[in-house]
């Protein structure tokens, strides 16, 4: 089988974990921003998370050098388009990619040229490949909360035109839902989808809270609802998908192994699971070696993939129209 030819779906896809490392030299040079090296091969290396990363934190890391380099609107809107083309070369027929507004206004960009700047980027790539996508809005679960809402206005206009959803992101404490519900209620009002990272470190409780508390209509991870039933038996009887993410879940020890994983579980056990990368170059991945890793590594067959595959269709945050146009990809 060649995977690269499947289509392919990622709804879990960070833009600040998916640059190319060419792009990040080329980018500092430019901007006159010192670097550690100038070889390609060190920057690599600086980008990638190593397999033995002891946790989330330090894997957490490596989003440092590219966000240094991604505060003017020049830089967003290549970044964005770069990612949404080298998707589109494997064969991924729809992309939502997920950042934090909020991370990139160091250089004085306001909210509406760093929105802009990314749907613009995305935009020209669906112009020249057979892609279509959508931006998700994350927000840093330990950053300060006084933006929250204006970066909801702020995106407001460009719903159903390039932004889709609001997340919130970065290390997960148990029980953080709680101080979230008001922002969570605030999108949700506004016409945003919700997808929350949750139990991705080991916490159950807080994917029931997410979908209890914050209406998350798919959850990040979410893979360890193993450990808790009423957070399971939710996600099932609800039909929330999960955006599992098998490499980076490997990286930050949220599984010990991929064979531990428990995509196939999910899977017979008709909860919907979806594949995705998080972070392209973070992880050192694509969505086709995500595929190919979890079919070889399971033993799925091609009607399991697309079973996959028919569950991102029908969780992705995009119009009636796409969704009809990526379900023509799925074998009659």
């Amino acid at each position: 089988m060649q995977f690269i030819d499947l289509p392919k779906i990622d709804l879990h896809c960070h833009l600040d974990g998916s640059v190319r490392p060419e792009t990040i030299l080329d980018l500092a040079n430019q901007q006159g921003i010192s670097l550690p090296t100038q070889d390609i091969e060190q920057i690599r290396e600086l980008m990638i998370a190593p397999e033995t990363c002891p946790n989330l934190d330090e894997y957490l890391k490596r989003f440092d050098l590219p966000l240094s380099v991604m505060q003017t609107a020049d830089a967003l809107e290549r970044i964005s388009f770069e990612l949404y083309e080298d998707a589109a070369k494997e064969n991924v027929k729809y992309l939502e990619v997920r950042f934090g507004p909020l991370l990139h206004l160091e250089s004085g960009l306001t909210l509406e040229q760093v929105l802009s700047s990314v749907v613009n980027g995305m935009k020209r790539a669906e112009s020249l490949y057979d892609i279509k996508g959508n931006y998700i809005l994350s927000i840093l679960r330990h950053a300060p909360k006084d933006r929250i809402k204006e970066v909801l206005d702020v995106g407001q206009p460009y719903l159903g035109n390039g932004i889709a959803a609001f997340d919130l992101a970065g290390g997960e404490a148990a029980g953080f839902c709680a101080e979230f519900v008001p922002y969570a209620e605030y999108a949700k009002d506004r016409g945003y989808h919700v997808t929350i990272h949750a139990g991705e470190q080991g916490v159950g409780q807080n994917v029931y809270d997410a979908i209890n508390l914050l209406g998350a209509e798919r959850i990040g991870h979410g893979i360890h609802i193993t450990g808790h039933q009423a957070a399971y038996d939710m996600v099932k009887d609800q039909h929330i998908a999960l955006e599992t993410c098998p490499s980076s879940n490997v990286q930050t020890k949220a599984v010990t192994a991929l064979s531990n994983h428990p995509a196939k579980v999910f899977l017979k056990d008709g909860i919907a699971i979806t594949i995705n990368t998080d972070n392209r170059t973070v992880s050192n991945t694509t969505m086709t070696a995500e595929v190919e890793k979890v079919m070889q590594e399971f033993a799925l067959t091609l009607d399991d993939y697309f079973k996959i595959y028919s569950y991102s269709v029908e969780s992705a945050f995009t119009s009636e129209q796409v969704k009809r146009h990526l379900r023509s990809f799925i074998p009659a």
